[in-house]
């Protein structure tokens, strides 16, 4: 079935229950809304149910505001936490970035060509080294550089800029510095992060270097949300490569870099599609 009305998103969680499924589907069905894409999950462990339903409502006068009113009560018997977005809902995201520039240009092309539904109205940085890039792209710049002793200030000024631009979405495209434990609960679950995966692992200047010394035998990335964990927030998507002898230091950091930006555009993209539901330390992924 076709139209040309685009779908709307209704996302939802609630206790392990008996006829979740079915109080959803049934009032859908009830009300002319066909239902194009469903994903649910319970989660056992944390006795968690959760859904995702992409619906094309079969009338041209839908309003988001009935369907509230209807659902409220059907919701409210199963304790049911919900949300329904809009189609071409467009969450407006700031990256932050160091010097390296390979997740930024692949978001800002991505966000160019409509493969990511956002708006970016800013660009944060601890160095300048990309505002050309931000100039190409007609998105203001900040500098705003940092030092030990200058960190409160800047993270506050950081804070600033992302109430001025009223932004919904933090992602860190490899921003070099660690956040602050009040920086981290100020971005809780509302800002991404993407980083290198190697085993074992290698930290400090030239992990990709560390890691030829040892002959690793892949790479990889992981993308996150971001908590008072270093590295070890909520993991979103993970990717990976097979390598061997024959690469290089050069060649691991060519592939890693190419790792890190499929898997953060595949973050962002699932967390823009309303497709992740936190679960304490976990999370539910619904890909697609």
């Amino acid at each position: 079935m076709t139209s040309p009305i685009k779908p709307w998103i209704f996302t939802a969680t609630c206790p392990s229950l008996l006829g979740t499924v079915d109080v959803v589907t049934r009032y859908m069905a009830a009300s002319g809304h066909y239902v194009d894409e469903i994903h649910s999950f319970d989660d056992r462990e944390a006795k968690r149910f959760f859904i995702r339903i992409e619906f094309t409502p079969q009338s041209d006068d839908f309003s988001p505001e009935k369907f509230a009113e209807e659902f409220a009560s059907r919701a409210e018997q199963f304790q049911m936490e919900w949300e329904l977005t809009e189609p071409n809902h467009r969450p407006r995201v700031a990256i932050m970035v160091s010097k390296y520039d390979h997740c930024l240009n692949d978001l800002l092309y991505r966000h160019r060509t409509g493969q990511l539904n956002i708006e970016v109205p800013v660009i944060i940085s601890n160095h300048p080294d990309l505002e050309p890039l931000a100039k190409w792209h007609d998105i203001p710049y900040y500098h705003l550089p940092i030092t030990a002793e200058t960190k409160p200030q800047q993270e506050a000024d950081v804070i600033k800029l992302l109430e001025q631009y009223d932004i919904d979405l933090v992602v860190l495209a490899r921003y070099m510095q660690v956040l602050s434990p009040d920086l981290c609960r100020y971005l809780d679950g509302k800002a991404i992060n993407i980083h290198h995966s190697l085993l074992p692992g290698f930290k400090g200047a030239k992990p990709y270097h560390q890691a030829w010394e040892k002959g690793v035998k892949m790479v990889g990335a992981t993308a996150h949300y971001v908590n008072n964990d270093l590295d070890e927030g909520p993991i979103i998507t993970q990717g990976i490569q097979q390598v061997d002898h024959a690469h290089y230091p050069e060649d691991l950091v060519a592939k890693g870099q190419d790792i890190e930006r499929v898997t953060l555009f595949n973050a962002v993209r699932y967390h823009v599609q309303k497709r992740v539901f936190l679960s304490g330390s976990r999370t539910v992924v619904f890909s697609n």
